[in-house]
């Protein structure tokens, strides 16, 4: 069985084996020249530091997002292009006629089938996820944005994940489908609605997130105000960051000390006096809301992702087996 295994999934293996190593030899000497020039730039920084980050994060950033973009899309090609036809390809050529009526049973088959080209598949993104969260390690340390959903979902853990559950989903739904285009399609656009919904329904809910109020004055200490002006809400912050928190809030609501909003007749007396915009809101004894999930919680959260894929991974192959055995003659 170990050696047909291997036999059926050699090509795309050695094509997926030399795409990782191409990925891996690129993060290799991009973590090398990363960290010498992150040394030069920002370890021995002594004037126009914050000009030197921004140039340090625009030259490393593309080609991170372009390994991050890899590692976020790898899964579900490795659903559609090595679980979609698992099933399929014998079903479509007539070969389980002949592989399914042997000594090995149908559930021995399908297991050794998932520990082999399943274990294979987490253990090239998983690895590529690791050297990627080491390459970066300074990078990530300077932005300070790990919950960013193009970051999350290709640092550390999840990858172990994604690639699990792509690889599962994409066996089931060849099981059900039949037929192996239909069975790539479906998986492509499951694993994408899947990826979209934890990043933006699922992963906020993780944890309950914290509310702080915080004072204008304070604004820049506690985190970075990216804007400031009217909006259709009201005066308010569009954009407030946190080092390495996730800040859920988008339009940030300001409020003077008595309880009431900043208006844009407020905006426009502070112009006419020609004070800064901070030092009104200073006067007024500004603050504001922001919710955010703190720095702390990334292993958490991360744990808990890894957990979810798991999970539904298990679930999708309870499916499998119990179906194989099942009207797929």
């Amino acid at each position: 069985m170990i050696w047909l295994t291997w036999r059926q999934m050699r090509a795309q293996t050695l094509w997926t084996a030399a795409l990782i190593a191409a990925a891996a030899a690129y993060l290799l000497y991009l973590a090398t020249d990363l960290r010498d020039t992150y040394r030069l730039t920002i370890t021995d920084c002594t004037t126009a530091c914050d000009d030197a980050k921004h140039a340090f994060a625009d030259t490393f950033g593309p080609g991170l997002l372009l390994i991050g973009l890899l590692l976020i899309v790898g899964p579900a090609l490795i659903g559609a292009f090595w679980g979609a036809p698992l099933i399929t390809r014998e079903l479509e050529t007539g070969t389980h006629r002949l592989v399914w009526n042997q000594s090995v049973t149908r559930k021995r088959w399908l297991a050794v089938k998932l520990a082999l080209a399943g274990g294979v598949s987490v253990l090239f993104t998983g690895g590529l996820s690791l050297l990627l969260s080491w390459a970066a390690e300074p990078f990530d340390g300077l932005v300070n944005s790990r919950f960013e959903p193009l970051t999350f979902a290709a640092r550390d853990l999840a990858p172990f994940g994604y690639a699990l559950l792509a690889f599962t989903l994409g066996l089931v739904v060849g099981v059900l489908a039949r037929k192996t285009l239909v069975a790539m399609a479906v998986t492509l656009l499951v694993f994408a609605a899947f990826q979209l919904l934890m990043a933006n329904v699922v992963r906020p809910h993780f944890a309950e997130p914290v509310t702080e109020t915080i004072q204008w004055s304070d604004a820049n200490t506690v985190g970075q105000i990216d804007s400031f002006g009217i909006g259709p809400e009201g005066a308010g912050i569009q954009g407030y960051t946190i080092p390495g928190a996730w800040v859920i809030s988008d339009y940030i609501t300001v409020y003077k000390g008595d309880g009431t909003e900043v208006t844009e007749a407020d905006i426009e007396a502070c112009d006419k006096t020609g004070g800064t915009p901070d030092d009104c809101m200073t006067g007024f004894d500004a603050s504001f809301e922001v919710v955010y999930q703190p720095a702390d919680r990334y292993w958490d959260f991360q744990l808990l992702e890894l957990g979810v894929a798991v999970g539904l991974s298990a679930v999708l192959a309870g499916i499998a087996f119990w179906r194989i055995p099942r009207g797929l003659n």
